[in-house]
């Protein structure tokens, strides 16, 4: 189908009803006027493709287990409906064109995929390391030009960079491979990319719920295979909302602070004679506190001890959710809210200390909880957005209260979406 066909598909009501899938049916007609937009913006710029496909990866909203990741621990987290959407037409030259809504167009010559000093930090980074690992990893790349366009808030800790590399990888994978890689697979390509060549330590969380899609339960003790099994999570019918509040801060220069937690944490576990604190023992490193104070810092240690309790917490918060006991679940969030604050110490940067719209927002949601529901740090921390489930008879005011603090939109309510990155059929 060629661009123009396309968008007659879509004003003419041929997607409503995968769009009501993934975004629910009150959000058709807003969506309908974005994949409009979109296919405009790559008729523009790419006029002379007459085959066209349509793409959407997910953001992620991370449920229970705050940096426990990428310490081989536990994880409950699902895709939601803020996603990025990519307009894609298939080219022979081994070269990517993406034009991203906003921003440069990154062309990537994926003939050479070695790692570029030059490129860290950016999206073409990001494309030449998703390139580099289907191929590392046996699988076939090839070129495309695409148009694409993001309600993933940037810096937000919805992990709109885990969704760009889904979205490439989702490309690359249904048009040269025929799915074969899988969910998984992109995930962990993902990773790297993330990894080896935009220069962020990350874990795998942010991937395999982005790729994976719905609520989902992942234990990563073993990262090579990844066991991720389904968590229904029904907030709608037990009186809940889902809610991120945007708090304005960016995530942007806060690589090193991200990076020091899985730094520090390791510190603690090669004292205990392992690589990873999952596999480290918890007495021994409650035996050993005081020599590992000296040795590691007290920073360290209290980051080690948020591990081996959250890694706990997510097991616990899943199995509340699915035996339906929110007051349990809730009490998890709360406390997992609360650890990622006094142990972790995640909520504002050392760096810049006068800068702390995540504590102020979490003070402001409890006030408007007034005792109901439950908020914590969302993501990554140090900047970005607050978590809060919100019992729905106070989630006009709960709204309006976190927009009159940080801005008219700040406050959005999200839904669990069941479908990971897609190819959107035509």
């Amino acid at each position: 189908m060629n661009v123009i066909g396309l968008k007659e598909l879509i004003r003419e009501g041929g997607l409503d009803s995968k769009l009501a899938g993934l975004y629910g049916q009150e959000n058709v007609a807003k969506q309908r006027e974005r994949y409009i937009r979109a296919c405009n913006g790559f008729e523009a710029l790419f006029p002379e493709h007459h085959n066209v496909s349509l793409f959407s990866a997910p953001g992620r909203t991370e449920i229970c287990g705050n940096h426990t990741d990428h310490q081989h621990g536990c994880v409950l987290a699902a895709a939601v409906d803020l996603d990025i959407i990519g307009i894609v037409a298939f080219n022979s030259e081994n070269v990517i064109r993406l034009q991203s809504e906003g921003h440069s167009m990154n062309v990537v010559n994926i003939s050479d995929l070695a790692p570029q000093k030059s490129e860290e930090g950016t999206s073409d980074a990001l494309i030449r390391g998703v390139a580099a690992g289907f191929k590392s990893h046996g699988f076939n790349v090839g070129g495309f030009e695409a148009y694409t366009t993001s309600d993933v808030l940037g810096g937000s800790g919805l992990s709109s960079s885990a969704a760009f590399e889904v979205l490439v990888g989702t490309i690359m994978d249904k048009h040269y491979n025929g799915g074969k890689a899988g969910a998984i697979e992109i995930a962990k390509i993902g990773q790297l990319a993330e990894n080896a060549y935009f220069g962020k330590k990350s874990g795998l969380m942010d991937q395999t719920a982005s790729s994976v899609g719905s609520s989902v339960f992942i234990d990563f003790e073993n990262t090579t295979s990844p066991k991720v099994s389904a968590a229904k999570c029904d907030l709608d019918a037990n009186g809940y909302v889902l809610f991120i509040t945007d708090t304005k801060g960016s995530h942007a220069d806060l690589s090193d602070e991200y990076s020091a937690i899985p730094s520090e944490m390791i510190s603690v576990a090669k004292q205990l004679g392992k690589d990873w604190l999952r596999a480290a023992d918890e007495n021994e490193f409650y035996e050993k506190l005081p020599a590992l104070r000296k040795t590691c810092g007290d920073r360290a240690v209290l980051r080690a001890a948020h591990f081996f309790a959250e890694n706990r917490r997510a097991v616990e918060a899943a199995k509340a959710i699915e035996n339906n006991n929110m007051t349990e679940f809730l009490r998890i969030v709360n406390e997992s809210g609360d650890s990622s604050a006094r142990l972790l110490q995640n909520l504002y940067a050392c760096s810049a200390p006068q800068e702390q719209g995540i504590p102020v927002a979490l003070m402001m949601s409890s006030k408007l909880l007034g005792g109901e529901g439950a908020s914590r740090v969302h993501g990554g921390g140090f900047a970005g957005t607050i978590q809060a489930f919100v019992p729905k008879h106070l989630a006009d005011s709960y709204r309006k209260g976190m927009d009159d603090l940080f801005g008219e939109g700040s406050c959005h309510q999200l839904r669990i979406r069941n479908a990971g990155g897609i190819e959107i059929d035509l």
